[in-house]
């Protein structure tokens, strides 16, 4: 999936199994900035933006929260205008409380 996008220019935030040497030199021929950390057994650690990083986190919480909604966790509704429309009113329940 990575090949087929331009990366050039963008931060791509992964978790640490993703930090393999085919991604990450796919991701540096692309002039991409890797926001990755690297797994505690590789030999020399590369940086990481945690500040960066910590937004990743924040989505993948974001995710966790609306699966608590059945009909989103289950793909419930047949329609794809359905499913986005509930969605919409998933994020904004999640984002007032």
């Amino acid at each position: 999936m990575l090949k087929s996008m331009d990366l050039t220019g963008t931060n791509v935030l992964a978790d640490r199994a993703y930090d393999t040497n085919a991604i990450v030199n796919h991701l540096s021929e692309q002039q991409a900035q890797i926001v990755i950390p690297s797994k505690k057994s590789r030999l020399v650690q590369r940086p990481c933006d945690w500040s960066l990083y910590k937004e990743r986190h924040a989505v993948e919480c974001f995710f966790n929260k609306i699966k608590h909604y059945r009909r989103i966790a289950t793909r419930f509704d047949k329609l794809a205008c359905s499913y986005k429309a509930f969605l919409a009113l998933v994020s904004i329940m999640v984002w007032l409380a």
